[in-house]
């Protein structure tokens, strides 16, 4: 499948930027992760990541510690710790469509995740590029910034970015 440069230099170039201003410094405390799942493949194959995830770290569906709390906290560099003591996925998920970011938020797993961070639109690109980053792309654009702004502001040394997304087929974002 051919796969937009333009569109993928953008969003590349524009992750490093976001790295060079949030640095990786050097201490003892674990650091963070953001993941990014754009489109349906990637809303897809991260709620099953997120699945996954949990039950490597052993945690229930709803962000809690099943055996209480533990010593070894390598869990915090994908979760971030709420005020009632949940863990929730520093995760951020985009689709222009709505059905599948609808399926996480009334799907089993719904509790887990924050729902600032399930962004969804009203209709998809139609597997058009040019649909999907000239008119639906833009009114989304502000928004996901917005949204993933927050999440690296919550995080004291970011050490990078997970994303998943489809590389054939879609809108290409």
């Amino acid at each position: 499948a051919v796969v937009s440069t333009q569109s993928t230099g953008l969003l590349c170039c524009w992750f490093c930027l976001v790295s060079l201003l949030y640095p990786n410094y050097l201490n003892n405390k674990m650091r963070e992760c953001v993941s990014v799942h754009i489109g349906q493949a990637g809303v897809q194959i991260g709620s099953n990541s997120w699945e996954l995830y949990g039950l490597e770290h052993g945690m229930d569906h709803d962000g809690r510690l099943l055996d209480g709390p533990k010593n070894n906290d390598d869990f915090t560099c994908l979760y971030s710790e709420t005020q009632t003591g949940r863990y929730v996925p520093r995760a951020l998920f985009v689709d222009f469509e709505p059905t599948v970011i609808d399926e996480l938020r009334s799907g089993e797993m719904k509790k887990l995740y924050n729902p600032n961070f399930l962004i969804s639109g009203l209709e998809d690109s139609a597997d058009n590029f040019a649909r999907g980053y000239y008119t639906i792309g833009k009114q989304h654009i502000e928004n996901v910034s917005d949204q993933l702004r927050r999440l690296l502001e919550g995080c004291d040394s970011l050490q990078g970015f997970l994303l998943f997304r489809s590389f054939g087929g879609g809108g290409r974002l």
